[in-house]
């Protein structure tokens, strides 16, 4: 009854703010959709509104992949340690680089002419593939033929924001849609009870270049990421306050969701259906979430492989709960690991950094190949830049580097036992199978099921998409 007489109200008062001059101004569009309808027969019997902006929807395609989980290494780890072995490098520890190395070359913070840093790690081939992969990665290296190990990627920023940003957007301005939001745009999500892109993040700090990593750009806000955390609520605020029984909320909701549908119908702004959404979602994840993310109810074989633990928030917490949403349904999940900018103790530092993300990361691969998830799941491994050859910080530390660095893959119709690309005696420039930031761009989305010229909004006056004007298919990748 007090909810019917508040509707009442409220329109009543909406009512007296309308005017005929009010009605001709602003409603073209609406007059313009009532004559369209009935010009096609529809009148009355038009379809309605889809219940949800996420609902699953056919890529342009058949797709390889149906899911993606971005394992994002921030800070850029060091290939030379790494993925990429240049035993010459060695030989050069401690003197000056070639003059024509640095060629027009700009480094962040050092002097270019600074002398080279030989590997401070050794490297062994593994698997049949033969993947050369360092010591410091012992458990990756026992999933080395599930991988596909780029060692040719290049970018064009060399600052940590700019260059995370680049990656994550396919733009170095702020504002864009993340690949996370483009993914969720095209396919909708399979899990209407909790959202379709999951952020988690552990390390020293969040991403350098914030939440513009996960963000929706000009894309309608409902498909952003949504911050999880791995201990405690999953979301702050998720349980009701006290006093707030379930039957107060579920009324207050239904007036919001009255008004702003009225709302909607009236000026098809489509936020609104966001907000309609984002309320309602909130309201299912208060029995969905709280369940999808308790790592407890794992075997402990399966703790004990990813090195998780139940109520201590960690990398290897956050790989588990990885497959646990992409198990329930969620459409894409990135884990932010802030930790790997080593301008200095980079022997140290690489090394603790390894011992935190190499288990769960090779947990991951194994534990979704056993479930029959890696066939149609994405994993990428990756930072947004590599580290220069030269040294930095005594002799114990690299600067950042845009011209070369490594990343890998697994899973979704990436060809594993592939090692893609090569470098200079030095790791400095790509010499063989160069892949762009747009190029890799381009190759995930097709895998995904679509054309990355294709993909694209209207925003401005331009069709925006991810890859920008740029990019290129990587057929060298594909399965």
């Amino acid at each position: 009854m007090i909810r019917r007489k508040l509707q009442a109200e409220i329109r009543q008062e909406y009512a007296r703010h309308l005017s005929r001059r009010w009605f001709f101004k602003d409603c073209g569009v609406g007059l313009a959709s009532i004559a369209a309808m009935e010009l096609l027969g529809q009148g009355a019997q038009a379809a309605p509104v889809p219940i949800s902006p996420l609902a699953q929807k056919r890529p342009q395609y058949p797709a390889k992949a149906k899911r993606v989980i971005y394992l994002f290494m921030g800070g850029a780890p060091s290939h030379l340690e790494l993925f990429d072995n240049k035993p010459e490098l060695s030989k050069w520890d401690g003197k000056l680089p070639p003059p024509e190395l640095l060629q027009g070359y700009r480094a962040a913070f050092i002097n270019p002419n600074s002398t080279l840093l030989g590997p401070k790690y050794k490297f062994a081939r593994h698997g049949q593939s033969g993947a050369e992969i360092s010591e410091l990665l012992p458990y990756t290296a026992s999933v080395a033929d599930d991988l596909t190990i780029v060692r040719s990627m290049k970018t064009d920023a060399f600052n940590h924001a700019p260059a995370q940003i680049l990656m994550s957007t396919g733009s170095q301005i702020f504002g864009r849609p993340s690949f996370g939001a483009w993914t969720l745009y095209g396919l909708g999500t399979e899990n209407q009870d909790v959202p379709g892109f999951v952020v988690m993040q552990s390390g020293a700090k969040g991403p350098s270049g914030g939440l513009s990593n996960f963000g929706c750009g000009f894309l309608p806000t409902i498909y952003q990421g949504v911050p999880f955390r791995s201990a405690g609520e999953p979301v702050l605020y998720l349980t009701n306050p006290d006093g707030v029984s379930d039957a107060t909320q579920r009324d207050t909701l239904d007036v919001l969701k009255t008004l702003n549908e009225e709302r909607l119908a009236t000026v098809g702004d489509p936020e609104i259906a966001a907000r309609i959404n984002s309320f309602e979602l909130a309201y299912r994840m208060q029995k969905t979430a709280p369940e999808l993310m308790d790592i407890s109810r794992e075997p402990q074989h399966i703790l004990d492989m990813y090195g998780a633990k139940p109520g201590e928030p960690s990398f290897a917490n956050n790989c588990l709960l990885a497959r646990r949403l992409i198990e329930g349904g969620v459409r894409f999940v990135q884990l932010f690991h802030e930790a790997w900018d080593h301008h200095g103790g980079l022997t140290k530092g690489l090394k603790d950094q390894c011992g935190q993300t190499d288990k769960p990361c090779a947990a991951l691969v194994r534990d979704l190949k056993q479930r029959g998830l890696l066939e149609d799941t994405i994993v990428i491994w990756g930072g947004e830049f590599g580290r220069t050859p030269m040294v930095q910080g005594g002799n114990d530390g690299r600067d950042h580097h845009p011209n070369c660095f490594s990343m890998w893959f697994a899973g979704g119709g990436m060809k594993p036992g592939l090692t893609l690309g090569g470098s200079d005696e030095f790791g400095f420039n790509v010499t063989e199978d160069p892949v762009h930031v747009h190029d890799l761009h381009a190759t995930l989305l097709h895998l995904l099921g679509f054309d990355h010229t294709k993909l694209a909004v209207k925003f401005q006056g331009l069709n925006m998409r991810l890859t920008n004007v740029h990019g290129e298919l990587v057929d060298k990748l594909l399965a």
